[in-house]
């Protein structure tokens, strides 16, 4: 519980970080270029800018602090996996913000970061730090991970082991196979055929 505790704190402190990206991000494009009056699915567009770059922060904190001491897979498989949470939390705040909008009518400024940033972020949060600890960044990940180079590294040692081996049998082979032959013993590549007209003549004789 204490680490549980300990990583949901860091969670936390690198949530407000993207909260802050997010938060920033979505409100100059919702005030500018991307207005409902300049564009009529403007709030939705400056949401998924600000979401995606809000997800980029997260995963470098998260990745090097948070779930720092869990176990290793790659970082492209655990970038695929952690983007794909990640978007089914934009997901969950896209559609606080979608119902609210446009479907509940509330259009201000403060309604439009109350459901996203409110409302969607904390279902978002417990959404994403659930998958992200028992998925993503899966401590039971650490011990597979750890038992298979444990494994690749055993292998590695007995194929080096059997190669000294083997590599001192053949040197001991080939010494005693120098020590018994006998002083002045012709390679059989150096005997030469014997004619078959010579066989028959000595045959005849």
């Amino acid at each position: 519980m204490r680490k549980l505790l300990g990583q949901f704190l860091r969670f936390g402190v690198v949530g407000l970080g993207g909260l802050v990206i997010d938060v920033a991000v979505f409100n100059l494009l919702r005030l500018t270029i991307l207005s409902p009056d300049v564009l009529h699915e403007g709030p939705v567009i400056a949401k998924v800018i600000s979401t995606t770059l809000a997800i980029g922060a997260n995963w470098i904190g998260n990745r090097r602090w948070t779930f720092a001491t869990t176990g290793r897979t790659g970082a492209t498989r655990e970038g695929v996996e952690f983007a794909i949470v990640s978007v089914a939390g934009m997901g969950i705040g896209l559609l606080c913000l979608w119902v609210s909008h446009y479907v509940l009518g509330f259009t201000s400024l403060l309604a439009d970061n109350i459901a996203t940033n409110v409302v969607g972020l904390g279902l978002g949060a417990i959404f994403r730090f659930a998958l992200y600890r028992w998925w993503v960044f899966s401590p039971s990940r650490s011990v597979l991970a750890a038992e298979q180079v444990a494994a690749q590294s055993a292998r590695a040692a007995t194929h080096a082991a059997q190669g000294a081996v083997d590599a001192a049998a053949d040197a001991a082979l080939g010494t005693t196979e120098r020590a018994v032959r006998p002083a002045g013993l012709t390679p059989l590549h150096r005997v030469q055929a014997v004619s078959p007209i010579e066989d028959r003549a000595h045959r005849n004789d």
